[in-house]
């Protein structure tokens, strides 16, 4: 179950070969709660490559960590640049 890293898709997260679903995708579903059988029918993946993709995420907490991180960062930075208004409870 190889896992690939291309420049060019998903900014070279680690992601599974053939597809444009990455690691941490998979990862975060499971994480949430999803089964790992809920995990593959909504992704449309085989069980055996939503747990490949678990195992590198266990066997690369350093790199997971540095691209939720990024994401995480990003995603202040659009919400900061948004003229959406504020959601208020």
């Amino acid at each position: 179950m190889p896992i690939v890293k291309t420049e060019e898709v998903l900014a070279g997260d680690p992601r599974l070969e053939g597809r444009r679903v990455s690691v941490l995708h998979v990862a975060e579903l499971v994480l949430g709660g999803a089964t790992p059988e809920t995990a593959a029918d909504q992704l449309g993946l085989s069980l055996a490559k939503v747990h490949g993709a678990m195992a590198y995420y266990y066997r690369h907490p350093d790199e997971m960590a540095e691209i939720r991180a990024a994401y995480e960062a990003l995603e202040e930075e659009l919400r900061d640049r948004s003229d959406a208004p504020t959601k208020t409870a």
